[in-house]
């Protein structure tokens, strides 16, 4: 279908040629998350970024703009992002968006739900894009929303409204750009099934986000709340997006602002797609969603934990949620500003309701930077840090720790962003007018940056290694005299863990301090027994022997400074 559709009554869920098989399991994948609009331009010419060189200073008004970043610029980039050792691509909103909303450029605010933003590109752009990530062995997931739409209506008098005690407010009226009589495209909502003002709940703003009731029915922000549960609704985004899997040939999608929405209408979508892109021939075609909150609050959305509200009826929903619990650990655990025991406890989950706690990273797409930063202050992971080598650590934990690997692009970059708000977390990496370190006009797009080939190497072990992916995991105890041995107790020490698998054990040390430690580290004796070599999978010229002290199996590492060692029995 070459004619951006109008109504889902109009689609064909009918493949012509065969789409893209998924991949066996999502643990031997490793996702890359980029905004389309700040990635690349596909436009030659522009500079590297000179490390040092004195910045240009930026215009905080750009930060607030559309970029220039398009899908194409993307599938110029799939080699650098291939190289890196990320094989998935997680797209930003590519939807349509208010034709008139410049600060709409990271596509959350919806307007057509069946068009490509024409500032992104075309549905021929995001083919060609997925056929050549396939043919490189890799995997495109979108990001989608069924939550709300963008603020494609008013309510009374134009002004803004807000949630008060669940009361409907009365509809206003439609956006519209063209005064022609009827809707045009870039007027009110498309598909035009969504074109009824009742498939809103108009209830207002959200006023206070710790109201789950709230939280769930009222507008966020600007954007206007889809009445989900309404039947209308809901069978029209399944159609939309079933529309997304057959004509563009992705391979899953990220869901937006899951706990704002009723968890029933959430499995039933999850459930719909899922039997949907097996009839395809995607037979594991990839659903993780956006849930902040702890372990528990993630449990009612993920597959067959999940419930219906009110029954005690189980009913798969998504295979994976973004790990938060973890992030909201990690960052202070890896620069050595909190006890690890923070880290240990978060997998303490895994033991209580995974009874094969080694499958439990399948449920998790872990990541330490994003473009929203929720719980964080307005900026990067390494942001006001002297120590760029902690990038390096962080993302060796997601390498080699339980869960799905996700890395927000830039990253790899040391990018180290941050001010009063989101922009500041979302540059641009191709020379636009909103670069990183307060530049405009310089890519950085550098292969060879120190940060960029220290997660490369960890990737690359990782790809090598079956137990990295999904194996079981223990934290292990240290000793710096080989006799007293504990778990950790100083934020500045060896974070050291085991990932095991039937008999691997791969033995992850990470120096957290800036110092050299030479730590005694415990391994189990059974697949790591005394007398053994472990060699370093990251620096394969060395070798540790494995010893007895004190009635264990240890190993002395030496580490020099934010250092990684990786150690296998030789």
């Amino acid at each position: 279908m070459s004619a951006a559709p109008f109504s889902v009554a109009n689609l064909d869920f009918h493949p012509n040629h065969p789409l893209h098989p998924s991949p066996r399991d999502w643990r031997d994948q490793a996702i890359y998350f980029l905004l389309v609009d700040r990635f690349d331009n596909n436009h030659p010419g522009v500079p590297a970024y000179a490390p040092g060189a004195t910045p240009v200073g930026r215009d905080p008004v750009q930060g607030q703009r559309f970029q220039g970043g398009n899908l194409r610029g993307v599938t110029r980039r799939l080699d650098y992002i291939r190289d890196l050792g990320f094989t998935t691509l997680w797209l930003s909103p590519i939807f349509k968006n208010r034709i008139d909303s410049e600060s709409s450029y990271h596509g959350y605010g919806i307007q057509d739900f069946l068009q490509i933003d024409p500032r992104f590109g075309t549905l021929a752009d995001l083919r060609a894009l997925t056929a050549a990530a396939h043919q490189r062995g890799m995997y495109v997931i979108l990001d989608i929303v069924l939550n709300h739409s963008g603020d494609v209506w008013g309510y009374p008098g134009g002004h803004p409204y807000f949630y008060s005690g669940g009361q409907r407010f009365p509809f206003g009226f439609w956006r519209e750009q063209d005064p022609s009589p009827g809707f045009q495209r870039d007027d009110a909502i498309w598909p035009v099934e969504l074109q009824d003002p009742d498939l809103f709940k108009r209830k207002g703003e959200i006023v206070d986000w710790h109201d789950p009731i709230q939280a769930r029915d009222g507008d966020f922000f600007s954007l206007k709340e889809l009445d989900l549960p309404n039947p209308r609704v809901l069978d029209t985004l399944i159609k939309v997006y079933k529309y997304w899997i057959v004509n563009g040939d992705v391979d899953g999608f990220r869901i937006d602002t899951v706990k704002h929405m009723e968890s029933s209408a959430t499995a039933i979508f999850c459930n719909a797609i899922r039997e949907y892109a097996k009839r395809v021939g995607k037979h594991n075609f990839f659903l993780f969603g956006e849930i902040v909150g702890e372990d528990a609050v993630i449990q009612e959305y993920i597959g067959r934990n999940a419930r219906i509200e009110g029954t005690h009826e189980r009913f798969p929903s998504l295979h994976a949620a973004l790990d938060f619990p973890l992030y909201f650990v990690l960052e202070n655990v890896i620069k050595g500003l909190a006890n690890p025991a923070a880290l240990r406890r978060r997998y303490e989950a895994f033991h209580q309701v995974y009874t094969d706690h080694g499958e439990a990273g399948r449920y998790f797409v872990t990541f330490v930077d994003n473009h929203d930063q929720v719980g964080r202050d307005h900026k990067r992971f390494i942001a006001g840090s002297p120590f760029s080598q902690q990038t390096v650590l962080a993302c060796a934990y997601l390498l080699t720790a339980q869960g799905v690997p996700c890395l927000y692009y830039g990253t790899e970059q040391g990018f180290d962003g941050g001010g009063p708000d989101d922009r500041y977390l979302r540059e641009c990496m191709f020379g636009g007018r909103w670069g990183a370190f307060n530049t405009t006009g310089a890519h950085f797009f550098n292969p060879g940056h120190p940060i960029y080939r220290g997660i490369r190497a960890v990737a690359a072990v990782r790809a090598a290694q079956p137990a990295l992916r999904y194996g079981r995991q223990y934290f292990r105890q240290i000793s710096g005299n080989g006799h007293d041995f504990g778990d950790p107790l100083d934020g500045r020490c060896t974070l050291a863990y085991s990932r095991i698998l039937d008999s691997d054990e791969i033995l992850a040390c990470l120096n957290l301090s800036a110092e050299e430690r030479r730590d005694f580290i415990t391994v189990d004796r059974n697949l790591s027994a005394p007398g053994v070599q472990l060699r370093d999978l990251l620096r394969p010229d060395r070798t540790f022997a494995v010893i007895e002290s004190s009635g264990r199996a240890c190993v002395q590492v030496r580490l020099e400074p934010h250092e990684v060692a990786l150690l296998k029995a030789d």
